[in-house]
């Protein structure tokens, strides 16, 4: 990981209205392309040939992920929106928010045999992480793993079913407490 990559996060990091914001990170070009460095560095010589993320930070970190590995990107989409062809559905367990997210995968984006990793912004709870993981694998994958900025998961039973999780940093690192 870059080592700067951390202090950057912590530098544009925020609370608003006890909500953690890490859009400035999207901001500024630097502290990005510091950031998907970061995420994709410990996954660099695990195999990868493609990156998902959930949607909606989890497309645009996962997307510059992909293209950081030279590799393709699959979309998970939440409940709403146009997401043409077959899919799994999986239904998440409750998030931070206790709500439920219905996550929807294209069965044809995964080939036998890929190597996915899943990036994200944030894990707290595991559960679309969880979600994400079973439905790779029931098209044919192979799970590596997840790339977050923040890393919050604190059940050792979750990380394994998740695993290997790697973030930039944790949860407790953060300046404030919203």
């Amino acid at each position: 990981m870059p080592a700067n990559a951390r202090d950057l996060v912590l530098e544009r990091f925020r609370w608003i209205d006890g909500h953690a914001d890490v859009w400035a990170v999207f901001r500024d070009p630097v502290t990005l392309a510091a950031v998907v460095q970061g995420l994709v560095e410990p996954f660099k010589d695990e195999g990868i040939t493609a990156v998902c993320g959930v949607e909606s930070r989890g497309f645009l970190l996962g997307g510059a992920a992909a293209v950081a590995l030279g590799v393709g990107f699959i979309p998970v989409r939440k409940t709403e929106g146009l997401f043409p062809g077959d899919k799994l559905v999986r239904e998440a367990s409750p998030d931070y928010r206790k709500l439920r997210h219905a996550l929807r995968l294209q069965r044809d984006s995964v080939a036998l045999g890929d190597r996915v990793l899943l990036v994200d912004d944030w894990i707290e709870t595991g559960s679309q992480a969880a979600a994400v993981k079973d439905m790779v694998v029931e098209c044919g994958g192979d799970w590596a793993g997840c790339a977050v900025i923040v890393d919050q998961l604190d059940a050792e039973a979750l990380r394994v079913k998740v695993g290997p999780v790697r973030g930039l940093l944790f949860a407790k690192e953060l300046p404030g407490g919203g």
